[in-house]
């Protein structure tokens, strides 16, 4: 095979196994309307604000997949970079979704009754969003959230947010564009393009993805700050969007697609999934550790919350998932090679990264009284599939519609396609 072949007939995904993910679309719709109908209307939008939140993440790191292997110039994966990109053309969609959701949650309201006085506050982002929050005399005036009103407020909120998306959804088209152009006239000139761009993207996406995790998850709960919050969750969006790709791989390659992909690709995801779910672990535990060591009451209750006696083994089981599976089973050679263990690990990892960010954001969305710590109820696992079909039918046709599954001119493809390690 060289790279004048015609990658183009078998070499084309027909975007025929997508059916199973209209279901999920229907059943995650069902749930959210039955949500609201049944008046767990808190505990909805929870759900979907983490499931928005997890959608956008994992497009965001199929951009920064694909900017991280052209800024190295990485050979190994030429070959597999039309699925991140793919996941690229997707985030505007999902940075839509993410932003109607959090539009919803901030502008959608309820009345609550605190020390016998009724307050209205937003189902989302109350512990900020709440006028009566920053107005003296109130009744639950908090002076330390009025000295934040600066930064927190609705109209600077949404600006960020809304532009933060943008430019993630900007080089991720950048990037699949560039690549299109390349396979229609060869030669290094769009290439020379993706590099840069990539460089750019990485440098922009490393400033203010702490910002965007500060910003949508952290400010839920508004009297704490950690400044490894956003690191953390850049290693999370990493760990679970590698994991959501070696999936994909497996399940494609299964179906007849990516036959050129081979143990030693897949060799090199699951020593991705192995060494950030180990990083991942790394900032969970000095986050922790520094706040459980110092317990200094402003900054322990955060994990108090999360490790009170009802949730508390949700908490160890976080990190069962998140550092024990993969420290156990991903760190042999052999087991990064074995299809059906890597894609078991990669199912799990999914899962274990959708607690770590319910405990991330139930407890600042879903009030005390609805009790949050009851995490099995029947609107998680509805939203979640919901979701997941829709991330599946977006995704599955972004890849339907490149005229082939090889950047066929690209100039490290012989590189990948003989990769060996």
């Amino acid at each position: 095979m060289n790279t004048h072949d015609n990658f183009d007939g078998q070499y084309h995904f027909t975007g025929k196994i997508k059916t199973w993910s209209l279901i999920a679309i229907v059943i995650g719709v069902v749930t959210i309307l039955a949500g609201f109908a049944t008046g767990h209307t808190q505990r909805t939008f929870s759900n979907l604000l983490l499931m928005g939140y997890y959608f956008a993440c994992v497009c965001a790191a199929g951009v920064m997949f694909c900017a991280i292997q052209y800024a190295a110039q990485a050979g190994w994966s030429a070959s597999v970079l039309r699925l991140p990109q793919a996941f690229g053309k997707t985030l505007p969609y999902a940075a839509l979704v993410f932003i109607i959701i959090v539009v919803a949650g901030l502008f959608t309201t309820h009345t609550v009754v605190i020390d016998g006085k009724s307050h209205v506050e937003p189902y989302l982002y109350a512990r900020w969003a709440t006028k009566d929050l920053i107005i003296k005399g109130s009744g639950i005036y908090d002076p330390v959230i009025y000295g934040k009103s600066g930064f927190l407020n609705i109209p600077f909120f949404l600006a960020r947010l809304i532009g933060m998306l943008t430019i993630y959804s900007l080089f991720g088209w950048l990037l699949a564009k560039y690549s299109n152009n390349e396979d229609e006239v060869g030669g290094m000139k769009y290439y020379n393009k993706s590099y840069i761009a990539s460089a750019v993207f990485l440098v922009l996406f490393g400033f203010t993805i702490p910002v965007f995790a500060f910003d949508t998850t952290m400010s839920l709960e508004a009297r704490w700050f950690s400044t490894m919050f956003g690191w953390y969750n850049l290693a999370g969006l990493w760990v679970s969007g590698l994991a959501v790709m070696t999936a994909f791989f497996i399940i494609l390659r299964r179906q007849g697609y990516y036959q050129w992909i081979t143990e030693n690709h897949l060799h090199n995801m699951g020593l991705f999934m192995f060494a950030f779910s180990v990083f991942w672990t790394y900032l969970w535990f000095g986050q922790f550790l520094l706040t459980y060591y110092a317990n200094i009451p402003e900054e322990a209750a955060y994990f108090y919350r999360r490790w009170e006696p009802d949730f508390k083994w949700w908490f160890w089981l976080n990190i069962a998932i998140n550092f024990g599976s993969p420290l156990l089973v991903l760190m042999s050679r052999d087991s990064k090679r074995y299809e059906r263990t890597l894609l078991t690990m990669a199912i799990l990892l999914i899962c274990g990264h959708w607690l770590d960010y319910f405990q991330m954001i139930a407890p600042g969305t879903i009030t005390p009284h609805e009790h949050w710590y009851q995490v099995m109820s029947w609107i998680e696992p509805g939203v979640f599939i919901g979701f997941a079909g829709l991330f599946t039918f977006l995704v599955l046709t972004a890849l339907s519609r490149f005229k082939s599954l090889v950047p066929k001119k690209h100039p490290f493809l012989q590189e990948s396609l003989h990769h060996h390690i």
